[in-house]
């Protein structure tokens, strides 16, 4: 993910193995001139406009005054993943369209989502946060804007009290380290995009949500229960720093760790 700020000029895209995808943030509408493969666009962008390249084709753009936009970059690999194990569509025969000006307020939402976190950097807290929007931004993307409109498996009921046994037990254990979503789908048994779902189904929350109040309660037992440093108790419970502990906890609770350790 990156956000650019530009004055009137062009670039050239190397083609690679990744697809892009542009969301236009400049307060004013401005002239493009964009070249994908054999494909030519000229208009204007204004914000909200969303482009996007598949990845393997050449591309570059000009631009007609200031620009602003948020770019994200999705590894071929990871959307073939999704595809397979998501939705039904043979990862062999993936093929997104070239997207040169489309309004997709869904879209738009999830990138909107994403830049808010990449401007937090919240470290392994936002980690899971992003890796359930990169699959919310993949499903969209294979929904809408592949060759072959694939059709998404549901899985209705939640997740049963078991697996949200499993689920729980597996956070608080791991509560010191990094825990990715890939890693909760698979003590689930299914996809990261599905998975996702049905937590938030059954639980009311987002694992993302759910993972960082077991770490704020963690961190409540911490305080209370024993001696140790503040800075001491955030690295045990999955903070990069104290600054970083005492920025949620207080959004959690209303006050800062040590007023509440003297409460």
């Amino acid at each position: 993910m990156e956000e650019f700020q530009e004055p009137s000029g062009g670039t050239d895209l190397l083609e690679g193995e990744r697809h892009a995808i542009a969301l236009c943030l400049a307060p004013r509408p401005h002239r493009i001139h964009q070249v994908v493969g054999d494909r030519r666009y000229t208009g204007l962008y204004a914000k909200g406009d969303i482009s996007i390249i598949p990845a393997q084709i050449p591309a570059s753009y000009r631009a007609e005054g200031d620009d602003h936009y948020f770019h994200v970059q999705i590894p071929a690999q990871f959307l073939q993943f999704v595809a397979q194990s998501a939705v039904e569509l043979d990862p062999a025969r993936l093929e997104l369209r070239t997207v040169f000006r489309v309004r997709d307020p869904q879209l738009e939402q999830v990138l909107m989502l994403l830049r808010s976190e990449m401007h937090k950097g919240d470290g392994w807290v936002g980690q899971l946060y992003v890796e359930s929007l990169a699959n919310v931004l993949a499903i969209n993307l294979l929904r809408e804007y592949s060759a072959d409109q694939p059709r998404v498996a549901l899985y209705k009921g939640g997740l049963g009290d078991r697996k949200i046994l499993q689920i729980s037990d597996y956070i608080q254990a791991h509560l010191d380290r990094s825990i990715q979503l890939a890693d909760l789908a698979e003590v689930a048994g299914m996809s990261q995009f599905h998975f996702s779902r049905l937590f938030k189904q059954s639980m009311g929350i987002t694992p993302h949500q759910y993972m960082l109040k077991q770490r704020v309660e963690q961190v409540q037992q911490l305080l209370k229960g024993t001696k140790l440093a503040i800075a001491e108790i955030a690295l045990q419970c999955g903070f990069n720093s104290q600054s970083h502990l005492t920025k949620h906890f207080r959004e959690a609770t209303g006050i800062t760790p040590s007023r509440y350790r003297k409460s």
